[in-house]
């Protein structure tokens, strides 16, 4: 369950990562629209330049929406961290009895090796003065008192060391008075049978089913994750299908109409010039005098004379 801990904690670290990762791809993928933007409007190739700006600016939208996404996500495993505390907490808090049962049979599995010990030269001993015809006086003195020193059935000395089973239950009670506290209790039949391990048993069953629960929650936060990331990946291939039929749509002899529209004069023919020929302007006279007239009487001048005779 620790480890389940320490599991939720490092996937949100990642989502966090690969947001920020989004992030830091939309940004690009602005400057690179602005770049498009500011590209030369001078040539044929221009209007192609819109197609890319448009191209770079779906493509930073569908980043920054997984960014958002992906936020999301990690205010979900956040919550779920929490709840993941809470029922932690709760399975210790019952299974309190069990953690002293464990402690306890620590306690005694560290006597065990002692005991052994104590055991074999206290047989070796008694083999001796058997052997030596000691009286059963002096006998007891060695031996503990009230206390057969027999081997345990089914464990000889110099066997084998064998752990499950009564025989182990039967020698510690022998050898380790503090075997005979523990709430523990062994089968039989080394573990065969359903009532082994009675006080152990329930809480790693309770352990393995926080555990189970924990993957299966875990899996669907992937499951999130993974189709935010592949409903972009899909928004990404339209863009780019997009992109592609933009392109082809604008052929050669259109870039060179729109040059041709944006740069010319007009549609209609321009009719035929008239030759305008050039005049040149009269020379300018100097001022001319202005002549009085002489006072003459009417009928006296030559010319009326001469007119009157004819």
């Amino acid at each position: 369950m620790k480890h389940g801990q320490i599991s939720t904690k490092e996937l949100a670290d990642f989502v966090r990562e690969r947001a920020a990762i989004e992030e830091n791809y939309a940004k690009a993928m602005v400057k690179l629209s602005k770049m498009a933007t500011n590209g030369t409007q001078l040539g044929t190739f221009a209007p192609l330049w819109e197609v890319f700006r448009i191209s770079s600016d779906k493509l930073a939208l569908c980043h920054l929406e997984l960014m958002k996404k992906l936020h999301d996500l990690i205010k979900e495993i956040s919550r779920y961290g929490e709840e993941q505390g809470r029922v932690h907490k709760k399975s210790k808090e019952e299974v309190a009895g069990t953690l002293e049962a464990v402690q306890l049979l620590h306690g005694v599995a560290q006597l065990l090796p002692k005991s052994k010990e104590s055991y074999h030269s206290k047989c070796q001993e008694y083999e001796r003065l058997r052997k030596e015809g000691t009286s059963q006086k002096e006998i007891d003195k060695v031996t503990a008192p009230g206390v057969p020193v027999t081997p345990c059935p089914g464990w000889s000395l110099g066997g084998p060391w064998v752990v499950p089973g009564w025989s182990l239950g039967g020698w510690c009670r022998l050898c380790c008075p503090r075997w005979s506290r523990s709430p523990l209790q062994w089968c039989p039949r080394g573990g065969s049978c359903s009532s082994s391990l009675v006080v152990l048993e329930p809480p790693c069953m309770r352990f393995q089913e926080v555990e189970e629960a924990h993957l299966r929650h875990m899996k669907g936060l992937i499951g999130s994750y993974s189709h935010s990331v592949e409903d972009t990946h899909v928004q990404i291939g339209q863009v780019h299908e997009e992109f592609k039929q933009n392109v082809e749509n604008i052929g050669t002899e259109m870039l060179l109409r729109r040059f041709a529209e944006s740069k010319g004069t007009g549609r209609e023919r321009p009719g035929a010039l008239d030759f305008d020929e050039y005049r040149l302007a009269p020379a300018q006279e100097g001022p001319k005098r202005s002549r009085s007239k002489a006072f003459r009487i009417p009928g006296l001048s030559r010319k009326e004379r001469e007119r009157d005779a004819v």
